[in-house]
């Protein structure tokens, strides 16, 4: 069978859907089955870590054998991201050209934006060929939590129905995205959880720029976004900040929140901002922290799952959760960090809990087993694979 994926990001880069898609097109090619990605030229920091780590004989994650990873231009922002919609248009209007033109797959795959989804359902239905839509989250549903206008919400909302409502099947990385799916139109929904990768020991070496400094450090390591609110952590760090020491606050990411946050940021000693990092980079960054930082805004969109959150634990690295879900009940009964409300008051007394090692922690080992037991990439991989293969049936 050959496979398909659509994505604007794909491995190496350092989100969640590049590692994701990147766990499916091996989990695909696992099982005996071909897969092409069409994406999106590297970021230049990211291709600069890929090429580094390329010559140290490391995997840079392109894939090889059964995986084929084509990429192309794209308009990126100044923080690297491919973000906005005009952005998005770059990589999705020749898409629909690299779809048509390239040879004919059983099945694609593709992952929000809805823009990408409208691109993959025209050139799916000129080519008569089923797709998948693997929908990590519901993109409208963000758009009010940033308080984007009312008229662009209804737009993006229907691009995204249309895009839900021509998949062949859904894959919804929560209960929460699959009925949200399923409001919006969307016909065969399956449930796959998000997981990740537990490496056989967690990753060595010191990151480039990682802080010399004698206090604890703090790593919010990921994309920054308004609805995520990861101001909070300059709130809180500047409050507590005599308390720690030697300190620093590091956000090592890109994102549409980037330029606010870096503008809150200016003047609050102890603070850094690192441009975004290939994964590999970023799991250095998480593994050398003392404790790494997710947050999440309330009010619907309380159903989404930082992945960040599992990535860090994989690392054997606690984490402050900030924000509502399912996330708060895991990381509170598997002892795995400290959960808190999106408040800085009760973020900053779970820095100076994590710090002094008096907040409960299940130990580097205990919360990497507790990731393989619960979340591990092969099972949640595996899964997405056979939803994808169950299309043609």
């Amino acid at each position: 069978m050959l496979v398909t994926l659509a994505t604007r990001t794909f491995t190496p880069e350092p989100t969640a859907a590049a590692l994701r898609l990147g766990a499916l097109a091996r989990a695909l090619a696992a099982g005996g089955d071909r897969v092409r990605v069409l994406t999106s030229r590297l970021a230049p920091s990211v291709a600069s870590d890929a090429r580094r780590l390329a010559d140290g004989g490391a995997d840079a994650g392109e894939g090889a054998g059964l995986v084929e990873v084509r990429r192309a231009p794209v308009l990126r922002d100044r923080t690297g991201a491919v973000r906005g919609y005009v952005s998005y248009m770059s990589f999705d209007v020749p898409l629909v050209s690299r779809l048509l033109t390239t040879p004919r797959p059983d099945v694609v795959v593709c992952e929000p934006p809805p823009t990408t989804g409208v691109a993959v359902r025209l050139a799916c239905a000129a080519r008569r060929v089923p797709y998948v839509y693997y929908c990590a989250d519901i993109v409208s549903d963000a758009a009010v939590l940033a308080g984007v206008p009312g008229l662009v919400v209804r737009t993006v909302a229907g691009l995204e129905s249309f895009a839900l409502r021509g998949a062949r099947r859904v894959i919804a990385v929560s209960d929460g995205v699959a009925r949200r799916a399923r409001d919006m139109g969307a016909r065969d929904v399956a449930v796959v959880p998000n997981g990740v990768r537990v490496p056989e020991a967690v990753a060595t070496g010191t990151p480039e720029g990682f802080p010399t400094c004698d206090g604890p450090v703090f790593v919010y390591a990921g994309t920054v976004a308004q609805w995520l609110a990861p101001e909070v952590f300059v709130d809180a760090f500047e409050r507590v900040r005599a308390r720690l020491g030697d300190a620093r606050l590091v956000f090592v990411g890109q994102g549409s929140g980037w330029d606010a946050l870096a503008k809150r940021s200016r003047g609050v000693a102890g603070v850094e901002m690192i441009p975004a990092v290939s994964a590999e980079e970023a799991d250095r960054w998480m593994a050398r922290a003392t404790a790494t930082l997710a947050s999440l805004r309330p009010g619907g969109y309380d159903y989404a799952y930082p992945t960040k959150i599992l990535a860090s634990l994989a690392q054997g690295t606690p984490v402050i959760y900030a924000g509502p879900g399912q996330a708060t009940r895991d990381i509170a009964e598997g002892e795995l960090g400290v959960a808190c409300n999106l408040k800085a008051d009760e973020v900053a007394e779970a820095m100076v809990g994590l710090a002094s090692g008096t907040a409960a922690w299940v130990g580097a080992e205990g919360a990497r087993a507790w990731v393989s037991m619960h979340r591990s990439v092969e099972a949640s991989s595996c899964a997405a694979a056979a939803v994808v293969r169950s299309a043609l049936a």
